[in-house]
């Protein structure tokens, strides 16, 4: 199995940029497809984005598209999500997932198998 370990969050003014970090342990991160979630307090956790094992095919959220990038370094064990132009309604915590399963939506979040412990964000207006 592989740990997942969050990093980069914090609070940035609306217009600003993040990126954050996941390091995976344990199993080699190439054998995962990735993905990013997050949730806002009284909400469920909502698919941010997501990548394939060898970054081959991405998806993002609508709500994401254009201001977030997802990126991996299978060498590294490291996975990467950029954002940019944020809104207040970005505020939530960011989870990092990971699942063995390739193939399929990349949104569904009951098909990942692992989660990091997750890092906060907090966009102020």
């Amino acid at each position: 199995q592989v740990q997942l370990v969050e990093s980069g969050g914090g609070l940035v003014q609306a217009g600003g940029s993040l990126r954050l970090s996941c390091a995976a342990s344990g199993r080699t991160l190439s054998s995962y497809a990735m993905g990013w979630f997050r949730q806002a307090p009284g909400k469920e956790r909502q698919f941010v984005a997501g990548i394939t094992r060898n970054g081959g095919t991405i998806d993002y959220a609508m709500s994401v598209k254009g201001r977030f990038t997802i990126s991996r370094d299978n060498a590294n064990n490291m996975g990467f999500l950029q954002m940019d132009s944020l809104k207040p309604e970005d505020t939530a915590v960011y989870y990092c997932a990971a699942r063995v399963y390739e193939f399929g939506a990349l949104s569904r979040r009951y098909e990942y198998n692992y989660w990091g412990q997750g890092t906060q964000v907090t966009v102020s207006s």
